[in-house]
């Protein structure tokens, strides 16, 4: 699921009458450092720093902003007393000789650097004295804000060109971002998109517009012969194939289901669902939005060959959503965002188990079992605090062929996988970063030996193995994974299912069933999600946070009506019909129009309206 991202852009362009500059103004680069003079790194990356700019020469305008380290007297006390320097030149000696004169920052750096300034024993009583530690006080103090806005989390933090840059520090790397190698560009660019809180359900509905686009076009025919077309892997006389499209929405969108699962693993141990009290509200939704929706497609179509479709409507495409409430910024509380996120969620368990129970072909009980005990499997790695990754993917891939061979839909190992896949304990980070420190320290002491050309093997294991103790492998795969199913199974998922024939008579004889998927997405969807929430709190069972109103969370139960991937989804596995299944697509992408004009308009309303805490 999306989630805000931290500031990655200098929030205070360079000023040359108040930053500290080293170079020209028409430089093509400007790179700006956060730094402290206690910050051990800071001083090593200082040296880094000379070296880039021996290379780039008038290239390059460097400049350097105070963040003391938090909680250390003498950072702050360091960055105040070179804040007194009345010339360029003296702030810069000064800042070299704190920045090098010994290993660690000490009382007698700074009583060095005062003599060099002209400052010894200060005579406080003295108001131009006074008045001038206030000036240096307010400069720091300035810097240190301007860290937080830019989501300065630790020192030193460097900026190129306005920009974050979170790469090494060695030479040869800032000199790729700085010179803009076409590499550091494309991943630039790529964070950047990413970071964008509607990034992926931009590119969901462009991938969407793309496959209508081509079925529609003289290139249609090809386009559907295309995903139509069987791939198939043999070994020996043993051949298992598929189409193209069916690999996508069997196999690829596993990896959907695998997130699917993580996130709610991680909702219901650490998230937004960990508290009984903070996870009535959305659970309450969600499962209203399902019920009521589906209740709403039952009524109108309560028999007939189109009655098997019940589960299109109830589902919600978070991407989309979600995309909808961040371009609308300020007007929507980050409260009601994590609401829909986690009511979502919620969802998404439900369109899950309804799959996995109702859109099944025929079962076969021998590969089932085999499913079981590879299941039990993944269960015994777990117990047995096995953390490597690779274990639960061999075992994972078994799974989803026997879930495929037994019946079920083959995404549901997806799910099954992210169950097991095992959490830790936080990490000492304390204890592991001096163990980092240490083996750093030893390997830098090599680093003049003869025939000797960096880290040694076993140093290099003991750094990744404390690399990977920092993360859990649910939490390194979700990272991992999250992305790639955002940015690529997703947008491959729509461009192999939602391109539509816009024909004369594609929706004749069929305007029930449209009517039966748009009265539950549209309608069935806010009305389910909102009664359900306003029963629970009428109940007692939840508590709707003050943060946002009944008008605003009105809006968000609309925008939930947006269904299309798991509408689209369990609409394909319901209608084996082309022209029944068209009709659906037609049916779905409209609603979800619909449900997003809809919730944007009330979220619109509810943002201009002055109303009390509450509502």
């Amino acid at each position: 699921m999306p989630q805000a991202a931290i500031a990655n852009r200098l929030d205070r362009s360079v000023d040359t009458a108040v930053d500290h500059v080293l170079g020209p103004d028409h430089a093509q680069i400007t790179l700006v450092e956060y730094g402290s003079y206690a910050c051990p790194y800071c001083r090593a990356a200082n040296e880094r720093i000379a070296e880039v700019r021996d290379e780039l020469g008038e290239r390059l305008r460097y400049v350097f902003r105070h963040r003391p380290l938090t909680g250390s007297e003498l950072a702050l006390r360091a960055a105040e007393l070179v804040e007194r320097a009345r010339t360029p030149e003296q702030f810069w000696d000064a800042h070299v000789k704190l920045m090098t004169r010994s290993q660690v920052l000490t009382e007698d750096d700074l009583t060095a650097v005062a003599r060099d300034l002209g400052l010894g024993e200060l005579d406080l009583a003295r108001d131009e004295d006074a008045g001038e530690l206030q000036r240096a006080a307010a400069r720091v103090e300035a810097d240190i804000v301007s860290s937080h806005a830019s989501g300065v989390l630790f020192t030193p933090t460097f900026f190129i060109n306005e920009r974050r840059y979170d790469g090494p520090w060695d030479e040869s790397s800032f000199l790729d971002a700085m010179l803009g190698t076409l590499g550091h560009r494309f991943r630039a660019a790529a964070l950047d998109f990413a970071s964008w809180g509607p990034s992926a359900g931009i590119l969901l509905l462009l991938a969407t517009i793309l496959a209508i686009a081509l079925t529609n076009s003289p290139l249609g025919p090809a386009f559907e012969a295309f995903w139509h077309r069987e791939l198939a892997l043999s070994i020996g006389e043993t051949r298992f194939g598929m189409s193209i499209q069916h690999w996508v929405n069997d196999g690829l969108l596993t990896v959907f289901f695998l997130v699917v699962g993580l996130e709610i693993k991680r909702e219901f141990t650490v998230g937004h669902l960990a508290g009984r009290r903070s996870a009535a509200l959305p659970i309450a939704g969600a499962i209203g939005g399902m019920l009521v929706p589906a209740l709403f497609y039952i009524l109108i179509l309560p028999g007939g060959p189109w009655s098997h479709g019940w589960g299109i409507p109830m589902a919600t495409d978070t991407a989309f959503a979600i995309a909808i409430i961040v371009m609308m910024g300020s007007r929507v509380p980050i409260e009601l965002r994590i609401f829909l996120t986690a009511a979502a969620i919620v969802d998404d368990i439900g369109a899950i188990v309804v799959v996995a129970l109702f859109y099944s072909g025929e079962l076969h009980l021998g590969y089932l079992l085999g499913a079981l005990a590879l299941t039990a499997g993944l269960a015994a790695l777990n117990r047995a605090h096995v953390y490597r990754v690779a274990p639960y993917t061999l075992i994972g891939i078994a799974l989803w062929a026997c879930i495929y061979a037994g019946g079920l839909h083959a995404t549901l190992a997806g799910v099954l996988l992210a169950l097991f896949i095992p959490t830790r304990p936080p990490a000492n980070l304390a204890a592991l970063t001096a163990q980092a420190n240490a083996i750093m320290l030893a390997e830098a002491a090599h680093g003049g030996e003869v025939l000797r050309h960096g880290p040694s093997t076993p140093a290099l294991r003991a750094l990744d193995a404390i690399h990977d103790r920092l993360e859990s492998p649910a939490d390194r795969l979700l990272r991992h994974a999250g992305a790639r199913s955002s940015y690529l199974v997703l947008p491959l998922f729509a461009l192999a299912n939602a391109g539509v024939a816009i024909a004369p008579g594609v929706l004749d004889g069929r305007g029930m069933l449209v009517l039966a998927i748009m009265a539950g997405l549209v309608l069935g969807k806010p009305l389910g999600m909102l009664g359900a929430t306003a029963l629970a709190v009428r109940l007692g069972i939840a508590i709707k946070p003050e943060e946002y109103s009944w008008s605003q969370l009105a809006g968000a139960s609309a925008l939930a009506g947006i269904g299309f991937t798991m509408s689209l989804f369990i609409a394909g596995q319901a209608f084996g019909d082309p022209g029944d299944f068209a009709a659906a697509k037609i049916a779905v992408f409209t609603a979800s129009i619909a449900a997003a004009l809809l919730g944007a308009a009330l979220l619109w309303a509810a943002a201009r309206r002055v109303q009390p805490t509450g509502d």
